[in-house]
């Protein structure tokens, strides 16, 4: 048995199968994603070898819940710009961002959640109340998106025209500089923000 603060460790076997040592049993993916969802962790070891890949059968998890008739979360655009980003300069970026902007989902979820126990069994007007916390939620993904959309732009050494588009703007170095230093303060404030919500 793992000490209590440590994960459990899952074998991966050659036949595909996981087993359990913590609880000395079989599991599949779908009890994978049940402990997940109940914050259990765990590391997956490839019981011959004894390598880490719990990345590689996260990441199977997912996509066997997104293969599931109506648990489609990941929308095809953002699928084309995930797959855009690997091999990319900015790939590095993508992990970090995504997790703060997960963390700070997760938060909002919360918060959403309280409100909603506390707006059930009162009056109708009261369920006025939870559309707020989701206007919030949708603006803090729309700032988010705009947030990465901007640092992309800042990090590109070229516009999507390519050199020729380069150099035609080349002109108006004095405008890219001012909106260059505008992004890094928006960059900083936005960090400031994520620090100040953990």
């Amino acid at each position: 048995m793992p000490a209590k603060d440590e994960p459990v460790v899952i074998k991966k076997y050659a036949n595909r199968r996981l087993y359990n040592t913590g609880t000395s049993t079989y599991v599949t993916l779908e009890d994978l994603a049940g402990m997940v969802k109940k914050g259990e962790e765990f590391t997956v070891q490839d019981a011959k070898s004894g390598d880490d890949i719990t990345h590689p059968v996260l990441t199977q998890i997912i996509f066997e819940l997104e293969n599931k008739d109506g648990q489609n979360m990941l929308p095809i655009p953002f699928l084309r710009q995930l797959i855009s980003f690997y091999g990319d300069q900015m790939q590095m970026v993508v992990p970090s961002f995504l997790e703060q902007s997960m963390i700070a989902f997760a938060k909002e979820q919360e918060r959403f959640r309280e409100q909603m126990k506390s707006a059930m069994g009162t009056g109708p007007m009261d369920m006025m109340k939870i559309t707020a916390p989701i206007k919030a939620i949708e603006e803090q993904t729309r700032r988010n998106i705009e947030m990465f959309q901007n640092a992309m732009r800042m990090f590109t050494p070229f516009p999507p025209g390519g050199q020729a588009a380069h150099s035609e703007s080349a002109g108006k170095a004095p405008e890219k500089s001012e909106e260059l230093s505008e992004l890094k303060q928006q960059i900083a404030a936005m960090q400031r923000k994520i620090d100040s919500m953990g």
